[in-house]
């Protein structure tokens, strides 16, 4: 009689893991499946990344920033699932022996998951839960079974004596589970990208009116023809992007409402899309800049935002700066995912173009970049004035409430400080010997810069040519023709703003108020 033995240990711990996996895959695709029928951002992976995020301590969220730039995200993303990956095979070993054990510690991950999406700060309450929990539990029913095929006797051809285990029948549980899970987590995307279709009609829909106080042209001058220098004028898909957003949100403008309250506002105003477009646009061109940009870092660029005065919508509301006795001295911005940042009342009332903008460059905003409405705010970082996908201005003070980056030892108060950037030669070039064009940036955001000097070694410092300032909002170009002689060489630059003050040496890290130093890069002359 022909009897089907137990597979050997180095079949059953692979079949074993690869059902672990199996069902691990199964909870994701289901749980995108209900998180459609949610939200977006219930999904497990997007609710325990972002309280990764959250809780991710202020110098580990500047080294990924600085390590792996907008890649960041994705990173996190793949670190999770890579976990999830070991873990769901462990639960496949486990299982193995302990069939009921391991198949019910499934479940803890949903509980895992479901806690990360109902403590996120947008949480919409329990039903943010569902998407982890129905993943979780289907994921756990999927690898009872799927073992079960591993030690379940397979009848033999002999008078239906069972033995060993159903290798056919674990074959076709396995494949089925696959091609459901694939099915369902193709369909939930599909639903999740569906749900974010008005917004895409919104924007595409969108023709933004001609501003009642234009741009000047870009002075004559302005941008420099060097080889290899940034241009003058960012473009929207080669503009930094710096924010803790894993799901990008997509707000559809018809439906879009901005509400200003607080403290000394007196006329609380909610304001629609149509109503912005219908008040005085103003079009400036502006730099702005993150605080997470190191010394010569690429988290700056210079844009034509076109939008509405932030101070002229704050006196609408009847607030006061505190120089004129105003009880705010705290702009608290909420995003659409609950972001808050926090900008000092007294500077976006000052007289500078601090707006509510719409477009950037000529177009809508992109989502990537707050659609339908953001904060710019010349002279600020952004983690104290750029709030992208703004929903909500409160005043209030500094000492009542700390606001996002604060919460996590950045300053309250974040001006830009004088910087510049050698953009070409880049480091280890290596350039013929002759003449060389140094050239970059230099920015001092609402002050301007005065002059750029370079140094070569340890050599004196040399003036630069500057191109033509377009305004003391937007980074100036710079340049300096330099005789290379063959060699290492040392390139330094440094700026001095309009009101004197020069970039210092000192070097600083970017927490907790933004980079100092010198930018250098090496080369070598042939």
């Amino acid at each position: 009689m022909a009897v089907r033995t137990s597979p050997k240990w180095w079949v059953r711990f692979p079949l074993a893991a690869l059902s672990g996996l199996l069902a691990g895959f199964a909870a994701l695709a289901v749980a995108e499946l209900v998180s459609a029928a949610v939200r977006p951002e219930s999904g497990p992976i997007v609710a325990v990344g972002g309280a990764a995020i959250d809780r991710t301590p202020a110098p580990v969220k500047d080294f990924a920033i600085r390590h792996f730039g907008e890649n960041d995200k994705l990173i996190l993303q793949l670190g999770i699932l890579a976990t999830l990956a070991a873990l769901a095979v462990v639960l496949g070993l486990i299982a193995l022996r302990y069939r009921r054990p391991g198949s019910a510690g499934v479940l803890l991950f949903g509980v895992v998951g479901a806690g990360a999406a109902i403590s996120r700060p947008d949480s919409t309450g329990i039903a943010d839960a569902l998407p982890s929990i129905v993943g979780a539990v289907v994921a756990a029913v999927l690898l009872y079974w799927l073992i079960g095929r591993l030690t379940t006797p397979a009848a033999t051809s002999d008078a239906g004596t069972g033995a060993g285990w159903d290798r056919r029948g674990f074959l076709i549980a396995a494949t089925a589970a696959a091609v459901a899970s694939a099915g369902a987590g193709t369909l939930g995307r599909h639903l999740n990208d569906m749900r974010g279709q008005n917004a895409v009609a919104s924007r595409t829909a969108l023709k933004l009116p001609a501003p009642a106080s234009p741009a000047a042209p870009v002075a004559a001058g302005a941008q420099l023809k060097i080889p290899g220098i940034s241009p003058f004028t960012t473009p929207n898909n080669a503009f930094y992007r710096v924010d803790t957003a894993l799901v990008i949100p997509k707000v559809d403008a018809t439906t879009w409402r901005l509400r200003i309250h607080g403290k000394g506002v007196t006329r609380p105003l909610t304001l629609s899309f149509q109503d912005l477009l219908g008040r005085k646009l103003i079009e400036r061109d502006i730099t702005i800049t993150c605080v997470s940009n190191e010394v010569g870092g690429p988290y700056i660029g210079n844009a034509r935002w076109i939008g509405v005065r932030v101070a002229d919508l704050l006196r609408e509301a009847g607030v006061k700066p505190p120089s004129q006795g105003g009880p705010a001295d705290q702009l608290v911005a909420r995003s659409v995912d609950a972001m808050t940042i926090g900008s000092p009342v007294e500077d976006v009332m000052d007289g500078r173009d601090a707006m509510l903008a719409l477009g950037m460059n000529g177009q809508p905003l992109p989502f990537v970049h707050g659609f339908p409405v953001r904060m710019v705010v010349p002279g600020l970082y952004g983690y104290v004035s750029a709030c992208k996908w703004i929903q909500d201005i409160e005043l209030t003070t500094f000492d009542a409430y700390d606001a996002y980056w604060v919460k996590r030892t950045w300053a309250k108060k974040g001006p830009i400080k004088t910087e510049s950037r050698i953009d070409t030669p880049k480091p280890f070039a290596r350039p013929k010997a002759g003449t060389v064009m140094i050239a970059g940036v230099a920015w001092a955001q609402h002050r301007g810069i005065d002059r750029v000097e370079v140094r070569i070694d340890d050599g004196p410092w040399n003036l630069a040519d500057l191109a033509a300032q377009d305004t003391t909002d937007t980074w100036r170009q710079w340049s300096y023709p330099w005789k290379a002689t063959a060699g290492g060489h040392t390139l330094t630059v440094r700026a001095t703003d309009l009101t004197g003050q020069t970039q210092t040496e000192k070097r600083t890290s970017t927490i907790p108020d933004g980079a100092s130093g010198w930018h250098s890069v090496f080369i070598t002359v042939t």
